[in-house]
């Protein structure tokens, strides 16, 4: 029950991030695009922000509406919190505020919930996470 209520939550926030992506937060969300991410992409930093919302809130509606790939979804959603980690480093490095990280303290906690969030994805997903129908 824990498992299932931690899988929901995530997929709350997770698409809530991506809304945000699109919406709100498209602007502040560019700030944490590194120079090199839009050269190895060969797009901009919008395309970057509008593309990685895109895929959240695919991945929190994957969470959610496709019980049986719930693992493989939970190690998707891992690995795309460890794509964009680079993005927080960066963020961090250059001291440019965002929405809600607008001091170089609420930066590095960020930093720091990052392996957070990996692990949240990989136990919120892993066996036994709901039951399974015999």
């Amino acid at each position: 029950m824990l498992k299932h209520i931690a899988r929901w939550a995530l997929a709350v926030l997770v698409t809530a991030a991506g809304i945000g992506h699109l919406t709100w937060g498209r602007r502040g969300f560019r700030i944490t695009v590194p120079d090199w991410a839009t050269r190895v992409l060969r797009t901009d930093k919008d395309a970057i922000v509008v593309a990685s919302g895109a895929v959240e809130i695919m991945l929190g509606a994957a969470l959610i509406a496709l019980p049986r790939e719930r693992k493989r979804v939970g190690w998707a959603v891992a690995a795309f919190f460890v794509a964009v980690f680079p993005g927080n480093i960066h963020q961090w490095q250059t001291g440019r505020s965002a929405p809600m990280l607008d001091t170089d303290q609420r930066r590095f906690f960020r930093l720091l919930l990052q392996p957070v969030l990996v692990a949240w994805a990989l136990w919120s997903t892993s066996s036994g996470a709901a039951r399974r129908r015999r």
